[in-house]
């Protein structure tokens, strides 16, 4: 890759692509590899802390709420504060909750450390994908980055199966926590030689007061790009806590259907309050004088719009699919967790395989071509799964499903984000990473949700290997399902997005990919 200095307002001279690069890498890697590490030591979670069967799923979601309902915030943090600050900041926040979950003695305190993990995760997320956005604005760069980034991000969530189940039968499950230890240092220091100081004048941007992009800008751009500070520059922390409250009660209310019923009042309450919260976040983000958490205009692009929706419904189905396989596996079939680690490896291969394939298609198909056969694909191999039976195997009932699977998802990775952050302002792009990072975590956090409810009704009392197997069944063709919804989906997106203005480039480079 060519060391190219792009003039954009967010890097300095100092700033090495190279390395920021390396250093995005490491922290997508690390956070897909939680995303995933976790599941298959669930189990031995359970044994060791005395988890309730309801309440395990909680070591999932505690992460998953807090990274996706913080995510906005920490984008905007990323745009008004530096985002190399954030990074560095959310990165510390990350090892040591890490920390702390492998030296946790009961269930509170896991869940606990999980939530904080997710903090961390929210705020450096968004930074490195927004620095990634900047570092490489347009032409083949951009598609290679893209293609690096995706590449990692399907290896950490892939390779995180197999590292779970190893850790977790030879070392014990609280290694599962200590891995991200040494890998946040990594990143650290990748970051901290990197990575430009940059300076805080993208905030704000020239958003309006109204947040919807057709009202007075707040102020105007003074010495070396930096706005006045006006009181309107002011963080929406409200926004954050009635999105994170709002999308947490909705979860809790899906998740304890199992125990008081779609139509109990405590289950109608607890949904009504959610809708209420999410409803109050969006009136706050229109109306507030500080600095919206998320501006309403954004999803004014079909593309911005339709790429959030996608990664929604497969963040849902994806993180139902690794939950249901990996319980199959230990529960139905009896194997450990190195072996069901290994049983995970054709996954991990062909998501790489799909994400390398990706940027070969990219350079010569349009984005959204390549989610709609990619989002096809992976329903496909949904619905092959759902096929499992008690007395499967690995041959019979996983290893053709991963691959198809497998393939599929990782075609879509990098295409979404590309089409997600393509028109968007350089002021708002750590938001809109931080929003496409959200909408996958959201996904995977209501789509567990709801579709373990649907599991537990469908095996009833009995756990039995048959019982169970029907409702693992269950769950991952309605993952199929959802799959198909998000092809559906991939089809509203412009076939081309509107082209971004070009950075001026310190070297010529002539080379241009096609519009997304």
């Amino acid at each position: 890759m060519k060391d190219v200095k792009w003039a954009h307002p967010q890097a300095s001279s100092g700033e090495r692509p190279g390395l920021v690069l390396a250093a995005v890498a490491v922290v997508q890697f690390m956070v897909s590899l939680d995303l995933s590490v976790v599941n298959v030591g669930l189990p031995e979670i359970a044994k060791g802390l005395g988890f309730g069967v309801a309440d395990l799923t909680w070591v999932i979601h505690a992460y998953a709420l807090a990274f996706g309902g913080l995510l906005l915030l920490g984008g905007k943090a990323a745009d008004r504060y530096g985002r190399k600050r954030v990074l560095v900041t959310g990165l510390a926040l990350f090892g040591a909750a890490s920390s702390a979950g492998g030296f946790a003695q009961a269930p509170g305190q896991l869940i606990a450390a999980r939530a904080a993990q997710g903090i961390g995760a929210a705020a450096l997320a968004p930074a490195a994908l927004a620095l990634l956005t900047s570092t490489f604005p347009t032409g083949r760069a951009r598609v290679r980055a893209f293609g690096v980034w995706s590449a990692v991000n399907a290896a950490g969530g892939a390779l995180g199966v197999l590292a779970g189940g190893l850790l977790t039968q030879y070392a014990g499950w609280r290694w599962v926590m200590f891995l991200n230890v040494p890998m946040a240092a990594v990143a650290l220091a990748l970051a901290w030689r990197g990575i430009a100081n940059d300076r805080t004048g993208v905030r704000g941007g020239g958003t309006d007061s109204r947040g919807d992009g057709t009202g007075v800008r707040r102020g105007g751009t003074g010495v070396r790009g930096a706005r006045a500070k006006v009181p309107g520059d002011r963080p929406d922390v409200l926004g954050a806590v009635l999105a994170t409250s709002g999308l947490f009660l909705l979860v809790l209310g899906v998740v304890r259907t199992d125990r008081n019923g779609w139509g109990s009042p405590v289950t109608l309450a607890t949904l009504a309050l959610s809708v209420l919260l999410l409803a109050a976040f969006l009136v706050v983000e229109r109306t507030t004088a500080r600095e919206p958490l998320l501006r309403i205009g954004l999803f004014a692009h079909r593309s911005v719009a339709g790429a959030n929706v996608f990664n929604l419904l497969v963040g849902a189905g994806m993180a139902t699919a690794f939950y249901f396989v990996s319980l199959y596996a230990q529960r139905v079939l009896g194997n450990g967790a190195a072996v069901t680690g290994l049983m995970f490896l054709p996954f991990a291969l062909g998501v790489v395989a799909g994400s390398v394939l990706a940027v070969t298609l990219g350079y010569r198909f349009a984005a959204r071509t390549i989610l709609v056969c990619g989002s096809l694909l992976t329903a496909l191999g949904l619905g092959w799964f759902g096929l499992i039976s008690a007395d499967g195997g690995f041959l019979t009932d996983i290893l053709g499903p991963s691959l198809v699977a497998s393939v599929g998802f990782g075609l879509c990775l990098g295409p979404v984000v590309s089409v997600a952050t393509a028109d968007v302002a350089p002021h708002e792009a750590g938001t809109a990473s931080g929003l496409l990072n959200s909408s996958r975590q959201i996904g995977a956090s209501l789509g567990l949700a709801a579709l373990s409810t649907a599991a537990t009704h469908r095996t009833g009392a009995s756990l039995g290997p048959h019982h169970l197997t029907q409702g693992y069944a269950f769950a991952l063709t309605l993952s199929a399902a959802v799959l198909a919804a998000a092809t559906l989906t991939a089809l509203t997106i412009p076939r081309r997005t509107p082209p971004k203005p070009r950075a001026v480039p310190a070297l010529p480079e002539r080379e241009t990919a096609p519009a997304d």
